[in-house]
């Protein structure tokens, strides 16, 4: 009779732990998110999913984890490109600073001052500052150069392919 209650009681344990695990929500939070079909960067996409798309964990593979959309679409995807929250709105600018709009999202909860300045250049208080001490123009014209440099969403993920950064990265020792 104990051992009874006991395998009822593990028995419960394990079915409320897998029903908390499928109903654990994911928001996209990167441009150019795709499902695959296997944990792996170079897997082929199943589909592909818009930023602020919630999606439902059904398995945790480490830095990858298999997700259902409201669709019914289910594959893979890299854990760095969804959030536990919804992603904030966009900060009004220009399309995507230094890294284009293909830049993924970051998580870091910042000011949308201070986002929105970062997008833009320099800061007024900034541009005053360097005026004041005498910053030469040639200075400005390049930083200028490298705030107006694109990268188009082919060169970032060759970047980091070849880097082997984010879903791209070798785990030693296997696993997901």
């Amino acid at each position: 009779m104990r051992i009874t209650r006991s395998l009822v009681a593990v028995l419960m344990l394990l079915l409320l732990s897998s029903l908390a695990m499928a109903e654990e929500k994911r928001w996209v939070s990167s441009e150019g998110t795709a499902l695959k079909a296997e944990a792996s960067a170079t897997s082929e996409s199943v589909a592909d999913v818009q930023v602020g798309t919630e999606v439902t964990v059904v398995e945790s593979g480490g830095r990858w984890l298999k997700v259902r959309t409201a669709a019914g679409k289910e594959g893979w995807v890299y854990a760095g490109r969804v959030s536990d929250a919804p992603p904030a709105a966009e900060v009004s600018g220009d399309d995507g600073g230094i890294f284009g709009g293909s830049m993924q999202k970051s998580q870091i909860n910042t000011a949308k001052a201070d986002s929105a300045r970062s997008i833009r250049g320099l800061s007024p208080e900034v541009t005053a500052y360097a005026k004041d001490r005498g910053t030469p123009e040639v200075y400005k014209k390049s930083l200028d150069a490298v705030l107006a440099r694109k990268v188009s969403a082919k060169e970032l993920k060759a970047f980091l392919k070849e880097g082997k950064i984010g879903e791209y990265a070798q785990i030693q020792g296997g696993g997901k």
